[in-house]
């Protein structure tokens, strides 16, 4: 029985532990997020649903995640408020809008449009499936989205189908023409590495090149709605070179932004470029810049902690703006050191990808 089908529980939507914010005990009088252990947040993730287009077998359960109800969700003008306390308060420099699937949300070009305006200079960016892009990605151009970055596992229709339990590749690849055409650059791929997909690595990435997107391959994390994630089963990024290097010709060129989660490797001697973000085998948790906001409004400080912090039942019931900057300063500061996945008794987080927002 997968958590789709279970009813009646907390756990099945994945609600984490959701509280007032945490003790802020020896935190230095400083508006931006920083947290014990000396990092800064500066990245923001907002998830803006969890409704999907598509059904990943290493997100989603066959039948869906169950429903948040429209009123759990913040509106549109309760996200550009929090993106702009974020940016103007808190020291965030760079905004991403995630899901579920963004474009599942008719009031996405309103949503980028608002922050746009609220927060002008900041580089507004959506991660997306792109499964109907193609009819939108001009709007969101002119609203004032920069880039997108398209989750694409394999370009082969039928694995696709197999991998997403839908046929939706055509659109996937009208979506990312439309998006080239419409500005949105640079554009990258994010394709998660699996046994499923690794024999088909070298054809993904030679598509990429001439198609002038940039790759970044994945690790899989424990963070799928099934449970069913494994470490020895996993492709870890050392597999991955192996393979790419037996038809290309790969030199590690590392990251440019410490903060940044891929490495890069220039293949054949560039322009082109492969990245592997190695979240299990080679964790840069230390080094992490990110703050998430759910779809329901609440402070995720970390992708694998299940303690959030409501923002949404304080914005409604007329908290200023600095109350609302002080809640998520102190989730922030309650940040965990890193993820401990291959810790002895690590726990993956109730909430599953698809639920948190990438």
């Amino acid at each position: 029985m997968t958590a789709a089908t279970r009813t009646g529980t907390a756990i099945d939507v994945g609600i984490p532990t959701v509280r007032t914010a945490p003790s802020t005990a020896g935190r230095p009088d400083v508006p931006e997020l920083i947290d014990t252990f000396g990092r800064t947040a500066r990245d923001l993730r907002v998830s803006i649903t969890e409704k999907c287009s598509l059904r990943c077998t290493y997100c989603m359960p066959a039948e869906g995640l169950p429903a948040i109800p429209s009123a759990r969700l913040l509106t549109g003008d309760e996200i550009v408020r929090l993106v702009g306390i974020a940016v103007h308060r808190l020291g965030v420099r760079e905004v991403r809008f995630t899901g579920g699937e963004p474009l599942m949300r008719r009031d996405l070009e309103g949503i980028v449009a608002g922050c746009a305006e609220h927060v002008p200079g900041v580089p507004l960016s959506m991660t997306t499936n792109a499964v109907g892009l193609e009819h939108r990605a001009a709007a969101l151009a002119r609203a004032g989205l920069g880039r997108i970055n398209v989750s694409l596992d394999t370009v082969d229709r039928a694995h696709f189908a197999e991998l997403t339990r839908r046929d939706r590749l055509g659109s996937v690849l009208a979506g990312i023409r439309a998006a080239q055409d419409a500005g949105l650059a640079p554009l990258k791929i994010n394709a998660v590495l699996m046994q499923e997909t690794l024999s088909g690595a070298v054809e993904l990435l030679q598509w990429c090149i001439e198609a002038g997107c940039e790759l970044r391959f994945i690790e899989q994390m424990p963070l799928d709605a099934d449970h069913e994630w494994a470490r020895e089963n996993m492709v870890d990024a050392q597999t991955l070179l192996d393979v790419l290097g037996a038809r290309f010709d790969l030199r590690a060129i590392g990251r440019d932004d410490p903060s940044a989660p891929a490495e890069e490797w220039l293949v054949d001697g560039g322009p082109a470029t492969v990245g592997i973000i190695a979240s299990v085998t080679r964790s840069f948790c230390e080094e992490c810049d990110r703050t998430r906001l759910t779809a329901e409004g609440t402070v995720r400080s970390c992708l694998f902690s299940d303690r959030e912090v409501d923002l949404r039942a304080a914005l409604r019931s007329g908290a200023d703006d600095e109350e609302l900057a002080q809640s998520w300063r102190a989730a922030m500061w309650d940040k965990w050191a890193g993820h401990g996945i291959n810790a002895a008794g690590f726990v993956p987080p109730q909430r599953s990808m698809g639920a948190i927002g990438g």
